[in-house]
């Protein structure tokens, strides 16, 4: 891809067109695509703070691992988008941030590419990313459409990527008008890919949540990481509703604008479920502060997306300064608790609910 697709230029004007994935993002930038009437739940929650920190905060640490796999932070961007030239623009544009910075990166879904080649270039993000841990995405329903662990090892193949993440979106599937509905014997399937392949398999939300009882049932099929993913942040029937063509159905999506497990309960929830599974706490983050709560509450890495994706499609410089933003609200937050590394952060008994 030329250089054209970096640096300051903002890639809007390549956003326009009626391409399904870029019509996910030209959505998602323009429209209200937030749940109603349900939020993260991490309002719910503050620190306590610690007049006497007893810590140096330029001395504080951001590094920590996943599935063993080293970071220079426990912050990751959620899969988003490709597919498309301008997509694949903004995920070169994210992983040459993240690279630059240690973060981990999630793709968006490889189907596109899996099924044509021509566009496996846009989600070849390895080249503009050789250190940090890179999650290739599928979704799962497409195990019941087709695809097979082969597909699968095509998807980590195409993206250089450490591990593969399976999505659930069965919500967004009924409101989309080509979806894929039929999530029937998903977990016996799911079960046979992590026993095949040679990465790590993990499973996602799109934003309704992944409560403990599902979580349970994914770590004993074999799943090595769970992304909560819980609602609080873009809701996707409200993403669908906005590009359906059908009235009841743009209708019927305003029922669920307030759908979902929140974030706060769906992290609580599969951690009390397993200790030493990965876990990563997505939906609905805004901040550093939003990151620690999680990281708090027991995540491993804490998840954002829609949140980069006007940076990322804005700018380089604008992208790198939130990141930086994020990281340095991280790192306040952790000085003023008196939490030194992640590890204190994750054992910290400063987090207090606040409200039920």
């Amino acid at each position: 891809m030329s250089d054209n697709h970096t640096g300051k230029k903002s890639l809007l004007p390549e956003i326009a067109t009626g391409e399904r994935k870029i019509e996910h993002v030209r959505i998602s930038l323009t429209e209200d695509v937030s749940g109603v009437g349900v939020t993260s739940g991490l309002e719910k929650y503050r620190f306590r703070h610690r007049a006497l920190p007893e810590t140096d905060f330029e001395a504080i640490s951001l590094e920590t691992s996943f599935l063993g796999r080293p970071v220079r932070t426990p912050l990751l961007i959620s899969s988003m988008t490709g597919g498309s030239q301008a997509t694949g623009a903004i995920n070169e544009r994210l992983a040459a941030a993240v690279e630059a910075r240690g973060w981990a990166l999630g793709i968006g879904s490889v189907r596109a590419a899996v099924e044509r080649e021509e566009l496996a270039y846009t989600f070849r993000v390895r080249k503009h990313a050789p250190t940090i841990p890179v999650i290739a995405n599928l979704g799962a329903v497409q195990l019941n459409y087709g695809f097979g662990a082969e597909e699968c090892r095509r998807a980590v193949d195409i993206a250089g990527a450490d591990m593969l993440v399976l999505h659930l979106n069965g919500l967004q599937e009924v409101f989309q008008p080509e979806g894929n509905t039929n999530f029937s014997g998903l977990l016996a399937k799911i079960e046979q890919v992590c026993r095949q392949l040679e990465v790590p398999v993990g499973v996602k939300e799109v934003g309704w949540g992944i409560d403990g009882e599902t979580a349970a049932l994914l770590l004993e099929a074999g799943v090595k990481f769970i992304d909560v993913a819980g609602a609080g942040g873009t809701s996707w029937s409200q993403v669908e509703k906005h590009r359906s063509q059908d009235p009841m159905r743009r209708r019927a999506a305003e029922a669920f604008a307030g759908w979902g497990n929140p974030t706060a309960e769906c992290v609580a929830e599969v951690r009390k479920t397993s200790a030493e599974a990965g876990l990563i706490g997505s939906g609905g983050l805004q901040s550093g502060v939003d990151a620690a709560k999680v990281l708090a509450l027991g995540a491993d890495l804490a998840g954002f997306g829609r949140s980069m994706l006007g940076p990322a499609v804005e700018s380089e410089e604008t992208l790198h300064a939130v990141l930086a933003q994020v990281e340095f609200e991280l790192r306040t937050a952790m000085f003023g608790i008196g939490a030194a590394d992640i590890a204190a952060l994750r054992a910290t008994d400063r987090l207090v609910r606040i409200s039920p």
